[in-house]
């Protein structure tokens, strides 16, 4: 083992060019040995360009010539027509339902039956936007990808530029990509002699979208409703603007090339127009989009590739790195697989989940739950940005979103009776709520904050993170003290009902003091207790009176159960197809002081979770979640183990596999593997260091103890 290596990067919220690590490790060389390449266009997955806030997917030819992969921005938003029906014409007219909760009654944003039409429209709308399409045009002819020989394309992640190389009747075609790090801006430089003869240029199309589909994957919108929404074009010397208009939605895509064309459209029936290049041979342009026609100055391929370059290399050389590679013998291939996974999660989260906005589980892949994201899974999606120490990646989201949402987060709370800020979840970009029985129930996320805050305290303890913080964490305690039930004939604060534990999988009116819930409490409110004598503030004493006489965790047959009264968990299939939540109690999350957690019936817990668990059910985060358990156990063979677990795929470029469950990619997959590799490159407090098996090599910068 070689120890980690300590880094230190000062100033990084404020700096504008990302520090440059003075480290051991080659990560350049690590990174281009990982870069993806295809022969063939994959039906489920594109190769990306993109920014965190912008991503550009494509098909082998480097544009979306053959598949209408996706192109996505965390502006790009549609509502789609309110309902006619009498009395459900506004979302104002929504009420929800009012559940018996401890002996009164509280209102929940759940689908109402008499309120059909408005629960649907809350739930679907507003849907992310498929901003359009982007492909090679061969003159009018019908061409397909198998009538193109040669074909091969790479992925330079170093740079962020994507190569496609091909032959069409015995001429070669060269296509470039690279996306500009600060707009929706993809530049494209073509290359082939059928561009002097008029026989290549480029199409731009659009689709519709209708807010049907939960899911879109692997393509967004409808392409065949050219009726339901309208595009018109104005051009001039070497610009063009197209218009889309969809109901209330209207964005625009501003066109820049650097030699003679002409572009003309939309074709017949159709929102398709053609950019059809004149006398030239090489041939480049920049498409952007826009919620104004505003045209980007120094807008062409030359300055933004170099601007790409520049940025991806800022992004690979700051911040923690950990090389696997060095690792011979029996483990090698393992090693090199994790190696793998990790330098392409860290490519495609940079394109997908380094927004403005918190991700959603597809990141701008494409479209899960209508595009929306999900407050529980916050810490899983970004939470890994500062464990990688890339803080300015994480600022760009975070505080800023729970901020944003903390004025109905506290109004959510006071209209059912709770102080504080009750934190949703399946939430658009105002904070507004899906209606949803699981979306209204959850409470998991309520103390994602507290992680997210004590991590960044550690990093930079400074008046300014406390002050940063300090109404985000009263205002969730708050919550969380309020909404704990003194149960006067136990003597404890119970937690539930109604609720759904993170599993999802139980009776909501039966739930109640869920093991993972009770731990996550206990942590945020001890957190919050801690931040308060740093800010030198009183405690309140209703946080320390709840933290300290919290219901204690469920046993039964001497392990840890979901929650307490679970009928026969360990014989009940209905409980081991979901997130096996009591294990992240100890590896997740630090373990709680004693006598509230036992070591002894934790090994009882795991041991029961190794034998009875149906794995071949379980997804992405589960997984990091697992060996994030096995490593703080002492096992860091079983936790690589995890971490590789057939039922944990990830595709040739690196993508998720969702598997049966949800759409592929996955993204908290992504996510979650590099959580757990930041702890088990660091270790955690009291364990700090290195903590992969015997027998591996491994060269690590810049990591801390996870808490």
């Amino acid at each position: 083992m070689i120890t980690t290596i300590p880094l230190f990067i000062v100033g990084i919220f404020l700096a504008s060019h990302l520090p440059f690590v003075h480290g051991t490790i080659n990560r350049q060389r690590i990174v281009r040995q990982f870069s993806p390449h295809r022969n063939a266009s994959s039906s489920t997955t594109p190769m990306q360009v993109g920014n965190g806030n912008f991503a550009f997917g494509a098909d082998v030819t480097g544009l979306q010539t053959f598949l209408p992969y996706n192109i996505l921005s965390s502006w790009a938003w549609h509502n789609s027509s309110l309902p006619t029906t009498p009395g459900q014409t506004s979302p104002a007219d929504f009420t929800g339902l009012d559940w018996w909760t401890h002996g009164r009654l509280v209102p929940y944003d759940q689908p109402n039956p008499a309120e059909a039409d408005i629960s649907q429209w809350l739930i679907a709308n507003p849907q992310r936007i498929n901003l359009g399409r982007v492909g090679l045009w061969f003159g009018g002819r019908n061409i397909s990808e198998s009538d193109l020989s040669g074909v091969s394309q790479d992925l330079d992640m170093y740079t962020g530029t994507m190569r496609s190389t091909f032959t069409l009747d015995g001429s070669s075609i060269s296509v470039e990509v690279v996306a500009d790090p600060d707009t929706s801006t993809i530049a494209v430089q073509l290359q082939s002699d059928l561009l002097n003869s008029g026989h290549l240029g480029v199409f731009f199309d659009y689709p519709y979208m209708t807010g049907v589909n939960k899911f879109e994957a692997p393509f967004v919108g409808v392409w065949n409703a050219t009726a339901n929404h309208t595009t018109s074009v104005q051009a001039s010397g070497q610009k063009a603007q197209i218009q889309h208009d969809e109901d209330t939605a209207t964005y625009f895509t501003m066109i820049q090339w650097n030699d003679q064309a002409s572009i003309s459209g939309p074709l017949s029936g159709s929102h398709r127009y053609i950019l059809q290049p004149k006398g030239c041979t090489e041939f480049s342009f920049t498409v952007t989009y826009s919620q104004s026609p505003v045209f980007e100055e120094d807008m062409d391929f030359s300055s933004l590739s170099a601007s790409s370059s520049d940025w991806w290399k800022h992004y690979w050389e700051s911040g923690s790195f950990i090389d696997l590679t060095q690792t011979a013998g029996a483990a090698s291939a393992n090693a090199t697989e994790l190696q793998r996974r990790i330098i392409q999660s860290q490519y495609l989260l940079a394109v997908n989940e380094a927004g403005h906005d918190p991700p959603q589980e597809s990141g701008l892949t494409n479209n899960g739950w209508y595009g929306k994201f999900h407050a529980e899974m916050f810490v899983w999606h970004l939470g890994h940005w500062g464990r990688w120490s890339k803080w300015y990646l994480l600022e760009r989201a975070i505080p800023g979103v729970y901020e944003r949402f903390l004025p109905s987060s506290i109004q959510r709370a006071q209209q059912q009776g709770y102080a504080g800020a009750r934190w949703g979840k399946q939430s658009d970009p105002t904070g507004r709520s899906a209606p949803g029985a699981i979306n209204s129930l959850l409470i998991w996320q309520q103390p994602h904050v507290f992680q997210f805050a004590e991590y960044e305290w550690r990093a930079f303890p400074t008046n300014a993170t406390l002050q940063k913080w300090e109404r985000l964490l009263v205002e969730s305690a708050d919550f969380m003290a309020s909404y704990a039930f003194w149960n006067e004939s136990t003597g404890v604060y119970d937690l539930g009902p109604p609720m759904y534990p993170v599993s999802e999988n139980t009776d909501p009116n039966a739930t109640i003091n869920p093991t993972f819930e009770l731990a996550y409490w206990r942590f945020g409110l001890n957190i919050a207790s801690h931040w308060q004598r740093r800010l030198h503030k009183p405690i309140p004493p209703s946080w320390t009176h709840v933290a300290e006489n919290l219901a204690p965790l469920p046993v039964e047959n001497n392990t840890y159960v979901i929650y307490d009264g679970i009928p026969n968990m360990w014989h009940n299939s209905t409980y081991d197809e979901d997130h096996p939540s009591m294990l992240g109690i100890y590896g997740w999350l630090p373990p709680p002081a004693p006598p509230t957690f036992n070591l002894t019936l934790m090994s009882n817990t795991v041991a029961a979770v190794y034998a009875t668990w149906n794995f071949t059910y379980s997804y992405g985060w589960d997984f990091p979640l697992l060996a994030m358990n096995a490593a703080r156990m002492g096992d860091a063979q079983q936790a690589v183990d995890f971490l590789l677990h057939p039922a944990f795929a990830f595709d040739e470029a690196g993508y998720p596999v969702g598997g049966s469950r949800v759409p592929t990619p996955y993204f908290p997959g992504s996510s979650s593997l590099l959580f757990a590799v930041a702890m088990m490159a660091g270790g955690w407090t009291g364990t700090e260091g290195v903590q992969f098996p015997e027998g591996w090599t491994v060269e690590a910068e810049g990591f801390t103890p996870a808490l």
